[in-house]
């Protein structure tokens, strides 16, 4: 007899996207704030070096994450999916709003810059545990046929995320004033991270255990080792593949949301208060493709929509973004024109990421699926697609030319594209529901 899907699931998708929004306003209010960041925190003889060592302190907090999706992996596919994404959000939420706490170089000199990189790779070991969890979590709650459209909602919660985050930062600017705001009202956002962590906690608190970890649990089918399951059997051909299409989408997520900020503040010299009104607006119009493009999933299949969005954005970059020069001139903004821009670069983030959830979660069986679904996502998002806001501004600033600074954008996508259209199965018809076995398939 299959395992029945809870009658109250939607309250258990609000609650999982509620704390993931949390989660990635934490991890992204620090790359929002590199330029203030680069000043309080490293010694200003070159200011380019200080801003690209604030950006590699960014990239940093990405490159641990798989690391802790080892860890917390390992933790959701033994001790359960619940508690392990409390213990995740805790640790973020202490993470960032210690950062408002430190104090800045010119008080305790590279001390400062040493306590940052500690309290990054904090965030950084702790986003690694959330997203499988919260995946894992929602996807074992919703019916199979709509899957797609589900956890379509819990994919926003990335790009809700980095709008909450821009939103507080153009709320304490706009109150406290620029000057105000570069002197000490910058600690705020890191701040308030204390205060809705404290309300995620709170949320998650009233959620149960999913029905088919409880099953698994009750029939004494629980993994001894998930370590030894995931990668040293059957399964780990299954994280290779899955890892190749989620590194493309990781590209795809970072150079059409993050890197196209980080583009009207360095190449086009748009003030940072602009700039997030630009990308505050485009993000918030385009994040119910995500919803979208997961329900066309369900539909179509998870295979031709994912591959579709790294296919257009492989083609279409150059000329997007080229555009978004042209029309982002520092004294002449056509505002309608950039948010457009944007509003299509992040519809191929609907396409890559709005349903990858659902594939992930139908990839890999209960018993393992914590563990493996977080490792590919973070060696993808992590390595692949953390990487982004470093080549793509490294490599803007040693040449000036936007062809070269989009050369990582462009190709790592069309290479896994060409790679996931032989390899990447269609997940769509898999049922997680039926009852449990303890082999792994595809």
């Amino acid at each position: 007899m299959p395992t029945q899907v809870p009658k109250d699931f939607r309250r258990v998708i609000v609650a999982a996207s509620v704390g993931n929004i949390i989660e990635w306003y934490d991890f992204y209010i620090f790359g929002s704030l590199a330029a203030v960041l680069s000043v309080k925190f490293f010694e200003q003889s070159n200011p380019v070096a200080a801003l690209l060592s604030t950006i590699a302190l960014f990239t940093a907090g990405f490159l641990i994450r798989p690391l802790g999706a080892f860890l917390f992996g390992w933790m959701g596919d033994r001790v359960g999916r619940k508690y392990t994404f409390l213990i995740t959000l805790s640790g973020m939420g202490l993470g960032t709003g210690a950062i408002g706490l430190i104090p800045s170089y010119q008080a305790i000199g590279l001390t400062a810059a040493f306590l940052l990189f500690g309290l990054r790779m904090v965030q950084g070991l702790c986003l690694g545990g959330e997203y499988g969890g919260a995946i894992t979590y929602v996807a074992e709650h919703v019916p199979d046929e709509r899957r797609g459209y589900y956890t379509g909602w819990l994919q926003t919660s990335p790009t809700l995320g980095i709008v909450v985050s821009l939103a507080v930062i153009i709320a304490t600017r706009t109150y406290f004033g620029n000057e105000v705001f570069d002197e000490w009202a910058w600690r705020i956002p890191f701040l308030v991270s204390f205060l809705l962590v404290a309300i995620a906690i709170y949320i998650r608190l009233q959620l149960r255990e999913t029905p088919i970890f409880q099953e698994i649990k009750a029939k004494g089918q629980m993994t001894r080792n998930p370590w030894k399951e995931a990668f040293l059997s059957a399964n780990i051909q299954y994280v290779g593949i899955a890892t190749i299409v989620l590194i493309g989408q990781g590209v795809v997520w970072y150079s059409g949301q993050f890197w196209a900020l980080y583009f009207l503040q360095q190449v086009s010299k748009v003030d940072s208060l602009t700039s997030s009104y630009i990308v505050g607006a485009a993000l918030l119009i385009a994040t119910p493709s995500l919803i979208f493009f997961g329900w066309l999933s369900d539909i179509v299949g998870r295979k031709p929509v994912i591959l579709g969005g790294m296919l257009l954005a492989a083609i279409t970059y150059y000329p997007l973004y080229l555009w978004l020069g042209t029309v982002t001139q520092p004294d002449n903004i056509n505002f309608p024109a950039a948010i457009f821009i944007i509003f299509i670069l992040v519809c191929y983030v609907g396409m890559v990421y709005g349903p990858v959830g659902a594939f992930l979660a139908e990839y890999f069986p209960g018993r393992i699926r914590y563990t493996s679904v977080s490792v590919p996502y973070h060696i993808g998002n992590g390595w692949g697609g953390g990487l982004v806001p470093f080549i793509t501004s490294a490599a803007f600033a040693a040449t000036g030319s936007i062809g070269y600074a989009l050369i990582y954008p462009i190709a790592v996508p069309a290479v896994c594209f060409l790679l996931a259209l032989f390899l990447m199965p269609e997940t769509r018809r898999i049922s997680i529901w039926e009852p449990v076995e303890p082999s792994t398939g595809s």
